[in-house]
């Protein structure tokens, strides 16, 4: 199990101890789950934020 997969699970996890269920509920779980899976992506290394924390200069 890599790292973006790992990241899913624990976002995912997280959603549903936070909830307890209904339809908020399964919005929050996809919201979790989506942030767990873009930081699973960073940690493994498919994602690169360099751009979003250096900022865009122009000139």
């Amino acid at each position: 199990m890599n790292m973006t997969v790992a990241g899913l699970f624990v976002g995912l996890l997280l959603a549903v101890a936070a909830t307890t269920g209904g339809f908020a509920g399964f919005l929050l779980a996809v919201v979790l789950g989506a942030i767990g899976l873009v930081v699973g992506a960073v940690l493994d290394g498919r994602v690169d934020l360099g751009a979003f924390v250096n900022g865009r200069r122009r000139g």
